[in-house]
């Protein structure tokens, strides 16, 4: 394992003190991400736009201007995020070519606070996947080990703070998206509460199950971009106008009280042995910090896999229909018949086929095709709708549990990083990836995952805490207990 490097902080300090500028930490960067080019992190990195944005940050920092809280600081940007003038494509085909006209919200908040965009990072198509296989660039390769996936759909992101190529970054998590790839690189990944982050300029997957969030080297990082992007916003219909805390400010404060659950469900069968051994270490931790240790059942956890799987490509099903090559993504240019019948279709129908048929991957075109059955006239009540059903009874579960634990813990995933290729013949195993983490985005509630441990393949672990709507204070400040206490955070990759 390496030295630590820089987290956002340290860098911050640095930077105000004139030990380094800004153009100095970018160029440092752009070295690395060339030499370390074969993990595929990015999938656009524009040298000269980043450089030109450090270079404006350390002449305002010089002509006394105020800078913002992250001024001068690398953060990389998940593919899904709109910024204005780059290439956004959602790691697909389909928006090959696409720049968008606007910023998304979140990229006008990190403006705002000084941030130096660092390129926009690889992910599973449309953020569906759990290993970063799914991208029509390629996969990306888990810095731990080269042979391994780094978790999806934001593996790019994960893998960018775990190789030290940026030390902040953005992802989304739709149903484990933030927190299953921490957890396999190593680093801190936080899906907030749904409403706490606006939602405009992230191209949706499933809109009610969607949150953007950061991942970070350790709490006090992700701390700071959380602070940073959170708040009500007009654009989005969905943002919650509820007061944003100091996160940063108030994480080292003791927790107001230290009960938490361990959740049965996040056991047993399919959890690996070591994780489980490295999540029954952390109770000991939490133990040892004074923490009511209290055994909790979600009885409906069960059914989680089944209605998100319901859900999202319902949704997915809703929101992709808008890429049909008429407008504007992929556009086929072959659309003569190629099956019987076709001929009597329509030119422009015929076209619309062939550029869905060209621009979306496999795991897109599954998804769209269950999503469609699953909302189709005469099986909406039976598929769909029973999905809602159960959603809001997962979400009764927490509310239960909740009324008797400050947090939940368990494991972020059930398994280390698996190999490449080990499960993209398996959908299904590809799926349970995420058994652990999909629930949260079914209830809303803000998850967070930590490094807790490393295999004797030294391969990393993560631990998840869960916990109430709009408590992510709480929620940090219980974390920081488990931090504080050990050095988990610190370990790095070893990289050439």
């Amino acid at each position: 394992m390496s030295q630590v490097a820089d987290t956002a902080l340290t860098l911050l300090e640095r930077l105000k003190t004139g030990e380094t500028t800004a153009e100095e930490v970018a160029s440092r960067l752009l070295a690395r991400a060339e030499t370390l080019r074969a993990l595929n992190v990015f999938v656009h990195l524009d040298g000269d736009r980043v450089l030109e944005q450090a270079r404006a940050i350390d002449a305002r920092r010089k002509a006394g201007q105020p800078v913002g809280p992250l001024a001068g600081v690398p953060v990389a940007i998940k593919d899904l995020l709109c910024v204005e003038g780059e290439p956004t494509t959602c790691g697909s085909k389909m928006l090959a070519g696409f720049r968008p006209p606007y910023d998304a919200t979140v990229i006008s908040r990190l403006k705002a606070a000084g941030a130096v965009l660092f390129g926009k990072c690889n992910m599973d198509e449309f953020a569906m996947g759990s290993s970063t296989e799914n991208s029509a660039y390629g996969p990306t390769l888990n810095p731990w080990d080269q042979e391994r996936v780094p978790g999806g759909s934001s593996g790019g992101s994960a893998a960018a703070v775990a190789a030290d190529l940026s030390p902040l970054s953005l992802g989304s998590d739709t149903g484990g998206s933030i927190r299953q790839p921490a957890a396999v690189c190593g680093v801190v990944g936080l899906k907030p509460t749904y409403g706490r982050v606006s939602r405009y300029g992230l191209i949706a997957f499933a809109s009610s199950l969607d949150q953007i969030g950061p991942f970070a080297h350790d709490l006090r990082d992700t701390a700071l971009l959380l602070g940073v992007i959170s708040g009500k916003d007009p654009k989005d219909a969905t943002s919650v106008d509820a007061p944003v805390p100091d996160y940063l400010a108030t994480l080292d404060q003791p927790p107001a009280r230290l009960r938490v659950g361990v959740v049965r469900e996040f056991s047993g069968e399919g959890l690996d042995p070591e994780v489980g051994a490295a999540i029954e270490e952390a109770v000991r931790v939490y133990q040892r910090a004074g923490a009511t240790i209290v055994d909790i059942s979600l009885p409906h956890t069960r059914y989680g896999v089944p209605a998100y799987y319901l859900v999202a490509p319902a949704e997915c099903s809703s929101n992709l229909a808008r890429y049909d090559g008429t407008t504007y993504g992929h556009r086929a240019t072959d659309f003569s018949p190629k099956y019987p019948g076709e001929e009597n279709l329509p030119p422009l129908l015929r076209m619309m086929m062939a550029s869905r048929s060209e621009g979306f991957g496999a795991e897109v075109k599954r998804r769209i095709m269950l999503g469609t059955f699953a909302l189709s006239a005469g099986y909406a009540d039976q598929y769909y709708n029973k999905a809602l059903q159960v959603r809001r009874r997962i979400r009764e579960d927490f509310d239960a549990a909740f009324e008797k634990v400050d947090v939940l813990i368990g494991p972020t995933s059930p398994t280390p990083a698996f190999k490449l290729g080990e499960r993209t013949a398996n959908p299904l195993a590809m799926y349970l990836s995420d058994i652990y983490t999909i629930t949260a985005n079914l209830a809303g509630i803000p998850g967070l995952s930590i490094p807790c441990g490393l295999t004797k393949a030294g391969l990393p672990i993560g631990l998840q805490l869960l916990a109430p709507a709009f408590a992510e204070q709480s929620l940090l400040q219980i974390a920081r207990v488990f931090e504080n206490a050990t050095d988990w955070h610190t370990r790095r990759p070893s990289l050439s």
